[in-house]
């Protein structure tokens, strides 16, 4: 029997090293609702800086979850969607913000502000395959 190229203790590691940190699962979420280029990426993330976004969604590309679409025109155009691979996450990560919204008010009651309001409608063009 060959030996195994790679070990986990549990599959959550395998899942964590493709979509974890900060920002993975955040990119991920945003692109659930659609394509997007980097600079909506930026404004819909304040907290990230330029250099770690290029960063991990190189390695989400890397990992065949998110597409990297170049149009070539001038000036360039860059945009990022989830591929069929990526769409497989999206209703784990919309109960991951179902979840981060009942403990936020948990924990902060009435004094916590959750800026970003998914939209309750998606239309036929971001719901995926």
């Amino acid at each position: 029997m060959q030996e195994p190229i790679k070990i986990y203790n549990t599959a959550v590691e395998a899942f964590l090293e493709v979509i974890g940190g900060k920002w993975k699962p955040v990119i991920l979420f945003h692109l659930t609702f659609g394509k997007k280029r980097n600079g909506e990426l930026m404004r819909l993330m304040p907290g990230v800086t330029q250099k770690v976004l290029t960063q991990q969604l190189g390695e989400l590309v890397e990992a065949g979850i998110v597409a990297r679409i170049s149009y070539n025109q001038v000036p360039p155009k860059v945009e990022y969607e989830l591929t069929e691979y990526g769409w497989s996450l999206k209703e784990l990560l919309h109960l991951m913000c179902r979840w981060g919204d009942m403990h936020a008010e948990r924990v902060y009651g009435d004094q916590v502000s959750i800026l970003f309001t998914p939209p309750q409608v998606e239309d036929k063009e971001n719901t995926g395959p």
